[in-house]
């Protein structure tokens, strides 16, 4: 199975390029138009099926949209002038993987906790609680850990919330809004589990995927064979 990694860089003279990468589009809206991307006969969850995620990125030369996925995206369903955008295998990079291979990683996620309802009840809480700071670090080594890496470094970041609007029309579930809050994960980690790991890089990480969060990406660290 083929992973593909698709780097687009919007125009900013693009009205749809500027709409996508804004305000309350930048989370859902954002997954519509590279979903658009992808076959529409793919049954109710095509993102699952062709295990799409994306982030966006701060560059040097402006804000770069990356995706991933394991069906090759057809980027002449981009509209005209959208921007520059090529997509690349990452076979190469994976079969690569080998226990004890240091590397750098990058994960936008959403970290969460989920207390449980005595917990809820006691403390006023919410079914999903964001986590912030250490508490945050603390659920990325976890999650590095299930994901076969062991920890050399870790920065974190925390960003503005993806979200959108959930429910309405044609579902029976009352139209809200929803807000993914999302932390920037970088360092250097060691794989331990080069299976584990291929997994996460491919199926990502966490919650919210539709929303820009859970891709995890990694490159050799320099000195490394």
């Amino acid at each position: 199975m083929t992973v593909w990694l698709t780097r687009i860089a919007p125009d900013p003279r693009s009205p749809q390029a500027r709409s996508d990468t804004s305000g309350s589009r930048l989370g859902q809206g954002l997954h519509q138009r590279l979903m658009a991307l992808f076959p529409r006969d793919a049954g109710p969850d095509p993102r699952a099926r062709f295990n799409v995620l994306f982030r966006t990125e701060d560059t040097p030369h402006g804000l770069h949209l990356l995706m991933q996925s394991t069906h090759e995206p057809d980027l002449s369903r981009l509209p005209v002038n959208y921007g520059t955008s090529i997509s690349r295998p990452l076979d190469a990079l994976l079969d690569a993987l080998r226990p004890g291979l240091t590397i750098r990683y990058r994960c936008v996620a959403n970290a969460v906790r989920r207390p449980g309802h005595t917990t809820r009840a006691h403390y006023n809480l919410p079914a999903v609680v964001p986590l912030h700071g250490a508490a945050a670090d603390a659920w990325w080594e976890r999650q590095a850990e299930s994901a076969g890496l062991a920890l050399h470094t870790v920065e974190s970041t925390p960003l503005d919330a993806a979200g959108g609007r959930h429910g309405g029309r044609g579902t029976t579930t009352t139209p809200g809004v929803v807000r993914h809050a999302r932390t920037r994960f970088d360092g250097i980690a060691a794989i331990t589990d080069p299976h584990l790991l291929r997994q996460k890089v491919t199926g990502g990480i966490g919650r919210g995927k539709a929303y820009g969060c859970g891709l995890l990406t990694i490159a050799p660290a320099r000195g490394t064979r």
